[in-house]
């Protein structure tokens, strides 16, 4: 599954700081425009996964189901 997500990197001194505008807690730092960008791929990637692991500890009667949303630009 792929979805997509707004990236915004912000030059600080001689660091890139990098967060997703739709998750809040993705956020990382990298010295290049690549390396900054691969490490907000793998901390969304992390949050991602510890969230899915707390809400299936929940363990049964939680319902897991797609939700789609139109986001205004």
């Amino acid at each position: 599954m792929e979805r997509e997500y707004t990236a915004v990197i912000k030059k600080e001194g001689s660091w890139y700081v990098a967060w997703l505008e739709e998750v809040p807690g993705v956020n990382t730092q990298g010295r290049t425009l690549k390396e900054v960008r691969e490490n907000l791929k793998d901390a969304a990637m992390l949050l991602f996964e510890v969230n899915r692991k707390i809400s299936r500890a929940h363990g049964r009667g939680v319902i897991h189901e797609p939700l789609r949303i139109t986001v205004a630009a």
